[in-house]
């Protein structure tokens, strides 16, 4: 799960430091280096890693994001680079032809009295006219850049090799709904009373309809501790699935979002289950201990807040919009066809 770029560091020999020549020898990486010792007994990265198999993953995150970042970044200088030498011109000129050109007028002095009167200061306007003026104008220029480089990249066959981490979420007696065998397996830990939980519900509906043999659901519980609700509201679900009606019930707390104890009761009839029995699971917490064990696992993937996706065990923080959400099924797919085509061609 974890790449050990982050345990190799460089080695700059003393003759470097000094000035002196030295010809580079570059060692072969360790596959599994020591990462301690105790008691000179060594502990290997892979004993590390089978025994903490999620304790680096969040860090392991945050440097695959950092690593795209810095990579999409070049990769916009690049595609300026390239089109300047096709047009024969510096850089600067090319940004001068098709960024600069295109930049509007100034405001006028009314429209930017509008804009300093939202702004909490106690200097005056006319101090700070021109730093108003400098800032739209770079907002402004900042956006017709993004614009243009936007273009280049839509014109452009740009595949990005930086690769996610991806962490092993389990998935057994966990819901599923979905085809068993479709590529994309996309893990959801939430909260029934999150309001981005459920703002993001529907477009999870609409994303299993498009999908549909592309795609299984799997719903983790992670009720939050600010939610007085969300904690039974788990518990029930997990008491419906015990009468096999455990994603009708999930859905229909998304969509009418009743979470009180007696309400849930009365969703409970509504589809048509055997009342008694799911009174008396509710009531006696008999289902608290599947909630607790999705919750633990949340802990220790390092996850604080809902919703959290993992697609097919790539880590999608936060509520999305249905168009990043198809996007990223779109990639993984496109990555999922490659790796199949790989595995075919050995």
């Amino acid at each position: 799960m974890f790449s050990r770029a982050s345990l190799w560091f460089l080695i700059v020999p003393a003759a470097a430091l000094s000035g002196a020549p030295a010809t580079p020898t570059p060692a072969a990486p360790d596959p599994d280096p020591v990462v301690a010792s105790v008691d000179g007994k060594g502990i290997t990265f892979s004993d590390f890693a089978r025994n903490r198999p999620t304790a680096l993953f969040q860090a392991e995150n945050a440097y695959f994001e950092a690593e795209k970042k810095a990579v999409d970044s070049y990769l916009d200088d690049y595609l300026l680079q390239r089109q300047a030498e096709r047009e024969k011109v510096t850089v600067d000129k090319l940004l001068e032809i098709h960024v600069n050109s295109k930049l509007p007028a100034d405001p006028s002095d009314e429209s930017l009295k509008v804009y300093y009167e939202g702004l909490d200061t106690t200097d005056t306007f006319e101090g700070m006219r021109d730093k108003i003026r400098d800032h739209l104008r770079e907002r402004r220029l900042g956006k017709l850049k993004d614009a243009y480089v936007k273009s280049l990249r839509d014109q452009a066959k740009i595949t990005l090799r930086v690769a996610p981490p991806r962490a092993t979420v389990a998935t057994l007696n966990a819901p599923v709904r979905g085809a068993s065998a479709a590529p994309l397996t996309l893990v959801e830990f939430a909260d029934y009373e999150c309001p981005y939980c459920q703002q993001i519900a529907p477009d999870l509906l609409k994303a299993e309809a498009e999908y549909k043999g592309k795609i299984k659901l799997v719903f983790k519980d992670m009720p939050l501790p600010m939610h007085p609700h969300a904690q039974k509201a788990s518990e029930a679900a997990h008491c419906a699935g015990a009468q096999n009606k455990y994603w009708e019930f999930h859905d229909y707390l998304f969509s009418n979002k009743e979470l009180e104890v007696p309400q849930m009761k009365a969703a409970a009839k509504t589809l048509g289950l055997d009342q008694d029995a799911f009174d008396k699971c509710l009531d006696s917490g008999a289902t608290a201990g599947a909630v607790k064990a999705n919750l633990d696992e949340a802990i220790g993937l390092g996850l604080s807040g809902t919703p959290s996706f993992f697609l097919n065990g790539r880590f999608v923080s936060g509520s999305l919009s249905y168009d990043q959400l198809h996007q990223l099924l779109d990639e993984e797919l496109g990555a999922t066809a490659v790796s199949a085509q790989q595995a075919a061609k050995k």
